[in-house]
């Protein structure tokens, strides 16, 4: 069974997500702030995180950098503000998704499922963009049958933007992610790796899109068929 944290200082929030997210099934475990959603995960097994950003003790953005650093599960979190340098800051953190109060307990519910079906793609030897396939195993790009094959580094940015469609990846994110934390040359090799890619799918297929998200970085979407 799936297994849900909800870090919220407010109660209302939590037994109304709650409710919610047991009724589709899901096991949930509550926290009221930083410090105790800490607890949660390290003596919890947890799938996934929802976290407010306004936390007594541990705000949700750092709890966010400490999820990142420790465990690998997807984080939606939370927050007050539809500002762009807080989303700024939260994509910085790590987080997967955002989400601004007031919504509908049922739009949390589809981006849960969405971000559970990116993290199991992750686990697959082959990812499936329409008729687009990226082979892990073999290095290998499939396009209708035909195969191409990409520099490394094109292929792992690739990858990595593949393998979470529609999330948005910062170019420190990509960098720390491809090229490893000691790399010492620029963010922008992201960029230029990111023409490059967009370059040679041009004309290929209309299968996914490398997208520019001003101010953040880059996403990838599949095109829908």
């Amino acid at each position: 069974m799936i297994h849900i944290l909800i870090a919220d200082d407010d109660r209302h929030i939590r037994e109304l997500l709650k409710f919610h997210l047991e009724k589709e099934g899901y096991m949930v475990s509550e926290a009221k702030d930083g410090n105790e959603a800490s607890l949660k995960l390290e003596r919890e097994r947890i799938h996934l995180a929802v976290v407010d950003i306004m936390m007594p003790f541990k705000n949700g953005l750092d709890l966010c950098k400490e999820i990142r650093d420790q465990y690998d599960l997807p984080v939606i979190l939370l927050t007050a503000k539809d500002q762009l340098i807080d989303k700024e800051k939260g994509y910085f953190a790590g987080t997967d998704d955002y989400l601004v109060k007031p919504f509908e307990p049922r739009e949390l519910l589809f981006r849960i499922k969405a971000l559970l079906r990116r993290y199991r793609m992750v686990n697959s030897e082959s990812i499936s963009l329409n008729q687009t396939i990226i082979d892990r195993k073999s290095y290998e790009v499939r396009i209708k049958g035909n195969t191409l094959l990409l520099p490394l580094k094109e292929f792992e940015l690739l990858a990595q933007l593949g393998s979470f469609p529609d999330q948005v990846f910062t170019r420190e994110q990509l960098i720390e992610l491809v090229w490893g934390a000691d790399f010492e040359g620029d963010d922008r090799t992201v960029d230029v790796h990111i023409k490059r890619l967009r370059e040679r799918f041009a004309g290929r297929t209309d299968d996914f899109v490398i997208t520019t998200v001003r101010g953040l970085g880059y996403k990838l979407e599949v095109n829908r068929k």
